[in-house]
């Protein structure tokens, strides 16, 4: 049985505090609903005795200790995935944007995911074509690896992450492949040229691309690598796809962690990230790989 609170015990900055919790779990998710019609949605990034700290996705500008609702629901922030996605855009927690309705839910995962057991992961051999001869010839990208591209300001860094998926395939393979496309904390404009460039190219229909604009509230920013990973986790091992997932940019998720570490009060590391980022940031990178006995990656 959901038990709903009344009112909240503080408010700052993206963080509600909520007293008198009972049965509250770390990334519980958590529904508010503020003046009796306004939904929101938050987490629980913290628990302390019968305090529980919440992280709220669309920002509290709304929200007072007396006009909001809190109702606990029980489970962390899952996503419905089915096939249905590829060609779709969304928003950086998963909800769609381009018009074109809901997704029909063939399952639902938990964003968090589950690390990859080491002993299962099959050696990486075969490479992913980027069109892109400096990487193709140098520093190759493998099925099941990472490949970090480091950019400075005023690089064109959006034009090359735009021209790898138009550009991307499997090589002479026939095998099915697609791409899950996250940017985070893009502007307006640069949100637009992704989906011009993939439209007129005619890349789209195979794939996915979560957007998170900078105007969007910077909690959500944390979720949106999550999100896109699990709908990558979904294809390539319940569908035996070939996913390759682009990231742009992590510098926008990292400085997203520190704005909310602070918010939080917490001792920072250096140039003010906090300690636990490096963490996040494996705990990001290692969902990436190929699993014994299963088709895709």
């Amino acid at each position: 049985m959901a038990i709903e609170y009344l009112g909240l015990s503080e408010v700052n900055g993206p963080l509600v505090v909520l007293e008198g919790v009972k049965n509250a779990s770390y990334e519980e998710i958590v529904e508010f609903t503020v003046d009796g019609n306004e939904k929101k949605l938050g987490r629980i990034v913290a628990v302390y005795e019968d305090k529980a700290v919440i992280q709220v996705f669309e920002g509290t500008s709304s929200m007072s200790l007396t006009n909001t609702h809190t109702r606990l629901t029980g489970h962390p922030m899952e996503i419905g995935l089915s096939e249905e996605i590829l060609g779709r855009t969304f928003d950086g927690i998963g909800n769609p944007i381009d018009g074109l309705g809901p997704i029909v839910a063939d399952t639902k995962a938990n964003i968090n995911g589950l690390p990859l057991n080491p002993v299962t992961r099959e050696y990486p051999r075969n490479y992913i074509r980027t069109g892109i001869s400096a990487i193709d010839g140098l520093t190759t990208l493998i099925r099941g690896q990472k490949l970090p591209i480091f950019s400075g300001n005023g690089l064109p860094h959006d034009q090359l992450a735009a021209q790898i998926v138009q550009q991307a395939s499997l090589g002479d393979s026939d095998e099915k492949f697609a791409i899950v496309f996250a940017a985070m904390g893009v502007k307006y404009d640069v949100a637009e040229f992704f989906r011009r460039t993939f439209e007129e190219s005619g890349v789209s229909d195979h794939v996915v691309m979560f957007l998170n604009l900078a105007n969007d509230p910077v909690v959500e920013r944390l979720i949106t690598p999550k999100v896109a990973l699990t709908a990558a986790e979904y294809l390539a091992f319940e569908k035996g796809m070939h996913i390759l997932v682009i990231l742009t940019d992590i510098t926008s998720f990292c400085e997203a962690m520190r704005e909310v570490s602070s918010s939080r009060g917490e001792i920072p590391s250096r140039k003010g990230y906090p300690g636990y980022l490096y963490s996040e940031l494996a705990t990001l990178y290692e969902r990436a790989g190929i699993v014994q006995g299963v088709e895709g990656s």
